[in-house]
């Protein structure tokens, strides 16, 4: 493998973990130069599919935007494959936490994701594809006496048990 071989690599998998903790922020602009302008996304499965990248960050701003929406995406054990001088494909293991304290739920689960990226005349990688399929995921209520201490956006990621 060449040195700009191995370069490629490291710039999709920082354009995965950028995505990441983009949708974790709520950094939708951010989001938004992730993707190439006919990306697709298919998400849980199949249960959410949308063709462009103005119907994937709808539909992430739409499910995610609230500010009692909090979640945690972990990626880890990359497979990156070069397939081609501006294309790869990339198997991602995602642990992810939700605590949505509207629905006062708390959701975990475990996925793998499959991706496809693309490299433009600019030479920046984005994502022409991405999708993941569960290996399991749990939901049980927020338990009462369960308190959020700290939130990137109510306490401005500050704990409020320094208080």
């Amino acid at each position: 493998m060449t040195p700009d071989q191995l370069a490629d690599i490291e710039a999709v998998k920082r354009l995965k973990y950028r995505y990441l903790r983009g949708l974790d922020q709520k950094l939708w602009d951010e989001i938004e130069d992730c993707f190439t302008l006919d990306a697709t996304a298919s998400y849980g499965g199949g249960a959410y599919e949308f063709e462009g990248r103005e119907a994937i960050l709808a539909f992430l701003r739409d499910s995610m935007g609230s500010e009692g929406f909090l979640s945690s995406h972990r990626c880890g054990h990359p497979e990156i494959d070069l397939t081609g001088p501006s294309s790869a494909r990339g198997v991602w293991a995602l642990d992810d936490t939700v605590i949505h304290t509207e629905f006062q739920v708390v959701i975990r689960g475990a996925a793998f994701y499959e991706d496809e990226y693309a490299k433009g005349d600019d030479g920046v990688w984005r994502i022409r594809h991405t999708g993941y399929r569960r290996s399991y995921e749990t939901m049980e209520p927020l338990r009462d006496d369960l308190k959020v201490t700290a939130s990137w956006w109510a306490t401005d990621g500050r704990s409020t048990l320094l208080d």
